[in-house]
């Protein structure tokens, strides 16, 4: 009992200088509307725990990183191996940022369909806007840390970005890396920006937004029908908290602390089961072969650049990223009033629909790269002898050119291969064998020529093999001169047929005994014009002649 009455004294001299006691208690015990008390309002005390987290982390981690380009993959693979559970604190990090990264787009979404972000609470709507910007800026900077090929590669895909900003483009890429090259200087510049100036934005922005909440109270539970109007919200407001309010200690408090107990252990599990992500390689600048990826929350920018035809890429770049980020922060200016209820705004619905889907889809397809060769193709998916057992030398040939040549590192055949280019099951249906010498010689689109690479005989056996790759019972492509002959040759008559059977056979053997022994005549000579008729007339027939061998299948 002496013990309590000594602390309390300790107490209550810090509190007749500091005086935390009252709005602490205010904060507490501040009235919110009773349906607020949600399992929907909980992820903005999540997002501040898991930035807790980070921060009690990273400085652990601080203790044994070293900075250096030189260091920096030696020291976190001492961490990985030879410190006791330092494998552990590095995984507990990575997973807390993806955590991270993830609850505050929910919060975001659910503070969008809402309408939490209309009059009084606009600018708290921007302040979330900047917080999630920080957050993306503390997972890149992280990514960094670990200057492994995945981290040196991004860095230099992210400056690349950089640099083509107008004007200021060169002066930007020098301040973020040191220099106009990746070197020591750029992981200290990126290390001072992880651990110091986003986090310190970060913890200010934080307190900011969570003192604009207590101020202006939680959002109401969205009702249809019930709209925000400037001149009576505040009033409409206070009414329904003196009404229909509970303190937020604890009736509202208890569903925080246990769905943020839930993603912290979520965060230690995921951390124990998958481990720590990387390093990698060891950043090597000669050493081009490579494929980095960024981390999942930036896989939808990697594939949407993926696709993108290069005369797009540098205005989208430059131009779309400061238009997404003025529409998010301007948007609550133009829409501060109206309906709050998602039921009455299908256009919200909408836009949150088509984003998660699409970021949903862009993230599946960067996890597997469709668009990059599948660089092992050629020797770990070989073609299945199924498909070679009823095919001539030739074909044969040509299969073994379609392997050694590595084909298929971009083109599938029975559902084997790379996805770079189109599959090739049906090929011999959509192009005719000229189609087909032409594409291979030539190249086209993403495809490169190959008319340099191979021989004569090596083209002819290719093309034959891929003439093989159609389905029972498919007809072969055909060019439009051959339909058109094809077509001519069944709609022309069909020349006199000479009569045969004995009376034909007679009547023959008959006129050639009267030839034999009728007496020989040499035959007058045909005047000029006469020679020249018949001398046409030949020509004629052999031009015909000739056309119509051009135009017969197979010429």
């Amino acid at each position: 009992m002496r013990g309590l009455n000594e602390l309390k004294k300790v107490y209550d001299w810090f509190e007749m200088r500091i005086g935390f006691e009252k709005p602490v208690k205010e904060a507490a015990m501040h009235p919110v509307p009773k349906n607020t008390a949600s399992w929907w309002y909980v992820f903005g005390s999540a997002a501040f725990t898991l930035l807790m987290l980070q921060v009690f982390t990273g400085i652990l981690l601080a203790l044994v990183y070293v900075p250096s380009a030189g260091q920096a993959w030696q020291s976190l693979n001492f961490l990985n191996h030879n410190l006791p559970l330092g494998w552990y604190i590095r995984a507990v990090h990575g997973w807390g940022s993806n955590f991270m990264v993830a609850v505050v787009l929910i919060h975001m979404a659910q503070v969008f369909l809402f309408g939490a972000y209309k009059y009084p609470r606009e600018l708290t709507w921007m302040v979330g806007v900047l917080l999630l910007l920080l957050t993306l800026g503390m997972a890149f900077t992280g990514q960094v840390m670990r200057f492994d090929q995945d981290a040196y590669w991004g860095l230099g895909i992210g400056a690349m970005i950089t640099s083509r900003m107008p004007f200021i483009g060169g002066q930007l890429v020098h301040l973020l890396l040191g220099g106009p090259i990746i070197g020591g200087a750029t992981l200290s510049h990126f290390f001072a920006l992880h651990v110091f100036i986003i986090p310190a934005a970060l913890l200010g922005l934080a307190g900011l937004h969570v003192w604009m909440v207590l101020r202006l109270g939680i959002n109401e539970w969205p009702m249809p029908g019930r709209a925000v109007k400037r001149e009576t919200y505040l009033e409409e407001y206070h009414k329904l908290t003196h009404e229909d309010g509970v303190p937020f200690v604890p009736v509202a408090l208890w569903k925080d602390i246990v769905f943020s107990s839930g993603i912290i252990l979520a965060v230690l599990v995921c951390a124990a089961i998958f481990g720590p992500h990387g390093p990698t390689g060891m950043p090597n600048p000669t050493y081009i072969h490579t494929d980095p990826k960024p981390d999942f929350f930036f896989l939808w920018i990697y594939t949407s650049l993926a696709f993108l035809p290069p005369w797009m890429e540098t205005p989208l770049l430059i131009i779309g990223p400061p238009i997404v980020i003025l529409a998010l922060l301007g948007f609550p200016l133009l829409a501060s009033e109206g309906e709050k209820s998602w039921h009455r705004r299908p256009v919200a619905v909408l836009v949150v629909m088509i984003l998660a889907v699409g970021w949903g889809a862009l993230t599946d397809l960067g996890t597997y790269t469709p668009w990059s060769p599948h660089m092992d193709a050629w020797s770990s998916d070989t073609i299945a002898p199924k498909q070679v057992e009823a095919m001539s030398p030739l074909e044969r040939q040509g299969a073994v050119v379609f392997q050694d040549k590595q084909c298929r590192n971009c083109h599938q055949v029975d559902g084997h291969g790379g996805m770079r280019g189109p599959a090739l099951d049906d090929v011999a249906t959509t192009l005719t064998r000229d189609q087909l010498i032409r594409q291979v010689l030539q190249g086209g689109g993403n495809m490169p020529a190959y008319g340099k690479n191979l021989s004569p005989a090596e083209v002819d056996a290719l093309v034959d093999y891929l003439e093989t790759l159609h389905k029972t019972g498919q007809k072969p492509a055909v060019d439009e001169a051959t339909q058109w002959t094809n077509q001519a040759a069944k709609t022309l008559p069909a020349p006199p047929v000479p009569p045969i059977g004995n009376a034909g056979n007679a009547m023959t053997e008959q006129q050639l005994q009267a030839e034999q022994s009728a007496p020989m005549q040499t035959p007058a000579k045909a005047p000029a014009s006469a020679t020249t008729t018949q001398a046409q007339t030949k020509t004629q027939a052999k031009t015909h002649h000739a056309v119509a061998m051009n135009m017969a299948p197979g010429a």
